[in-house]
Formats: C-alpha cells, structure tokens, sequence
C-alpha cells in the first residue's frame, strides 16, 4: 500500500471582514510507525475564503498538495461526515479514492494543536466560533463476523498488554497484514502497560486480510445487553470478535477497558495462527478517543 493521506476541510473560528468564518483544508500523510516523529511525513494546509467553498476549489487545493510531494496518495482518509459529498467529488475529480475513516490519528492530533497554539494567534479569530475537532461517531450495534471469516471451536483468544518500550521494534516485526501509529501522539511514558487482544485461528491469514480492507479504528468492552468484545471500524460499523460468557471473561474486558483508559486509548489487536508462532498475520495499533 502507498502512502495515505488524510484530510479535513471545514469551517475555522478565524472571522474574515464580513464577519463569516474562513474554511481551511489540512492535508497529512498517515504516520504508520509507533516511535516516528509527529513532525515527520507531508502537511499542506491552505485557508478558503467562504465564496469559494465547493468541489473544485478543494480539487485544485489537493492537485496542488500532490505537486508539492510529486506523488499521488494510495487514498485519502477523512472523518467528517458532513463533508462526505463534496470531498469524494473532489478526491475522484484528482483521480483520488476517498475513503470516510475515524482512523485520522495523524489529522485529529495536528487540528488540537493547530485549535490550541495557531488559530487564537491569527487576526480575525473568534473563540466563540471555536469548532470541535473530536472524530466520534455513535458506534452501531455489533454484528457477527463475515461466515467467511468466522472462526471455529478450535479457535482461542486471549487479553494480554505490552510495555509501551516495546513498540519501539514493531517495524522488525514479521507482520503481513497491519498499521501502527507514533506513540508521541499520546504521550505515553515507556513504561505504560498497552493492553491488547490476540486471535488464534486457523483462518488467521483471511481475517487478517478483511480486516486490511476495513478502518479499523478501535477494540471496546461492551456489558450490555451482553457482555462482548466489539471491533469498530469506519465510521460507526462495529463487528463482534468475541462473546465474553463467563465472569472470567468479563472481568478481562473490565481490566482491558481500565488498562486502555491509563494508556490514553492506546492498544491493540494481534492475529495469529498460533501462539508458538513469531510472525503476525494481522498486527494494528488502535486509539479510543
């Protein structure tokens, strides 16, 4: 896969002189290893003036993001579902695939930066106009698993956490199907246990591969109205992976959620064949905000 890129095209608290709010589209690549810099990869950003907020005026914006980096994006993620319309229009308009995602980790980190330290230092703003920039969506209710990709009586589950330190030789690991996230963009100290969920299957290689083709986004206990392990994905799709039916089972997903919540959201889900084997079939690095 190439490079992906995620963007956001809305409204600023920045007034202009007829007192109407500026728009403004953010462009960056997706940052996909655990110990990178929040300051590497590419970022583009350009402010709209409210006349010209329409397809074109952003097709020419993104047109112009790809000259600057001399390279097309694999795909564009983005988050708003307002703006589903007319950023698909622009994105097929650039020959671009525009997929709706909440797995704008990159995106929502640099908005809360740019909300907190840039827009109050420019003339015009108004925090009155203030938007928020949370990527939430409410979840569906969780679904069963594709029959194709369902597992059997022989497969196993297990919770287990990681040091944060660890991480920092995930793109030495042997992982065929997966994506990861800096670290930085929850500040974690090296030691912050990072709670997970592993798949055993037999399928291990065809549900990885599905989950490759969906946003994953993030693992949630849910108690009601039965205790389960739910799978978030794109913008509010939720799959089950597991029935927790014993007590012993719900009281891991307690201490799995109390875990995530110390690690600022961070965790994640593993898929393999075996657990006396080394390689991954499916490794992400998911964030609950």
């Amino acid at each position: 896969m190439g490079k992906v890129w995620e963007l956001d095209f809305y409204s600023r608290p920045i007034l202009d002189e007829n007192k109407k709010k500026q728009w403004e589209v953010l462009i960056c690549e997706t940052q996909t290893d655990s110990q990178g810099s929040l300051e590497d990869g590419f970022r583009y950003a350009k402010f709209c003036p409210p006349k010209t907020v329409n397809s074109m005026w952003l097709r020419e914006a993104i047109e112009t993001a790809m000259e600057k980096t001399g390279e097309a994006p694999s795909k564009v993620r983005f988050f708003r579902r307002q703006m589903n319309n007319m950023i698909v229009k622009a994105c097929e308009d650039a020959g671009l695939v525009a997929t709706p995602s909440r797995r704008t980790y990159t995106l929502n980190h640099w908005l809360k930066q740019r909300q907190q330290d840039f827009y109050p230092s420019q003339e015009g703003y108004n925090e009155a106009a203030a938007t928020n920039a949370s990527v939430a969506y409410p979840a569906l209710d969780a679904i069963a698993l594709p029959d194709a990709v369902r597992g059997d009586r022989s497969d196993k589950w297990t919770f287990v956490s990681l040091e944060a330190s660890a991480f920092e030789e995930m793109k030495e690991w042997d992982i065929r199907f997966g994506e990861g996230f800096p670290l930085a963009l929850a500040d974690l100290s090296p030691d912050t246990k990072i709670p997970g969920f592993i798949i055993y299957s037999q399928r291990a290689l065809p549900l990885a591969a599905w989950m490759s083709g969906l946003e994953l986004v993030a693992l949630k206990f849910k108690s009601k109205p039965l205790p389960i392990l739910s799978l978030e994905t794109g913008l509010s799709d939720s799959w089950i992976l597991a029935n927790l039916t014993d007590q012993s089972g719900v009281a891991e997903g307690k201490g799995f959620e109390d875990t995530k919540n110390k690690a600022e959201g961070v965790h994640f889900l593993a898929i393999q064949p075996r657990p006396d084997v080394e390689t991954f079939s499916g490794f992400w690095l998911l964030k609950d905000d």
